[in-house]
């Protein structure tokens, strides 16, 4: 009886192998687990960048990643079953309609390895925003380009910003400079901030309308109207330590599991 070939692993895009470079940094275990790689392949499949070419399929990516750990480990890490079928329904929620804030896709950095018996949120399906060295802002990721590690150990990886072009692509820090997207409030959830809290704040001058990490310092309650939340929020921005009293409509809250 003649051998089987095995099965070979599809021509990946370069975008596609950039994004699963950082997923394998993020992931760890959790990018072998079936239902994580058919969600991901179904994103490739359908992605613009692989019009014309073959649909990607849940074991080829899965097999991906099986080889890079071997790669990286010196060991073969276990095959999982088939998924099974499921169906993830996302809220969208947008910000303030800014040119610097459009509706992004779905990327991702690294973050730290949560602790033994804690539930990983659905990775694929996450929004990030990165940290400018520029202003200390915090702005939507479009893209994550590509990433290095410098020779202290700290990974970055290469950002494009939502609303911005190429010549504005920065390195960041992956565990200092992105996170998760914060998540604006609705008129009816004043209630979930709280004194101490670190939100993100939209920053109004003159000559600049942006996002800066903010801690609630005292919160003034009041009753709501048509118009909807009228409380009143003291926030000490990080970046500069000022003081500034704003509405919730100015509040993005960060993320929590």
């Amino acid at each position: 009886m003649p051998r089987l070939r095995p099965k070979e692993l599809p021509k990946f895009t370069k975008a596609e192998i950039e994004h699963m470079e950082v997923l394998l940094k993020l992931g760890g275990e959790e990018s072998l687990c079936p239902e994580f790689c058919e969600k991901l392949a179904k994103k490739f499949s359908l992605a613009e960048g692989r019009s014309g070419k073959p649909a990607i399929q849940w074991d080829q990516v899965q097999s991906w990643f099986r080889m890079k750990q071997k790669t990286s480990k010196g060991e073969v890490a276990p095959i999982t079953s088939a998924p099974i079928q499921t169906q993830t329904v996302i809220p969208s929620k947008e910000r303030f309609d800014t040119a610097s804030n459009p509706s992004i896709s779905n990327t991702i950095p690294e973050t730290s390895a949560p602790s033994k018996g804690e539930k990983l949120p659905d990775i694929s399906d996450l929004e990030f925003e990165a940290k400018s060295s520029k202003d200390e802002a915090w702005y939507d990721v479009a893209h994550f380009l590509t990433h290095r590690v410098l020779s202290s150990g700290e990974p970055e990886v290469r950002v494009r910003f939502v609303g911005f072009g190429a010549e504005e692509d920065e390195w960041v820090n992956v565990k200092t400079g992105v996170r998760e997207r914060s998540l604006p409030l609705e008129s009816s959830e004043c209630h979930k901030v709280n004194v101490g809290d670190l939100v993100l704040c939209f920053h109004e001058k003159r000559d600049q309308a942006i996002y800066y990490d903010a801690h609630v310092l005292e919160i003034q309650k009041k009753l709501h109207d048509v118009r909807g939340c009228r409380c009143l929020f003291l926030v000490r921005y990080v970046h500069d330590n000022t003081e500034e009293r704003v509405q919730l409509r100015r509040l993005c809250c960060r993320p929590s599991y």
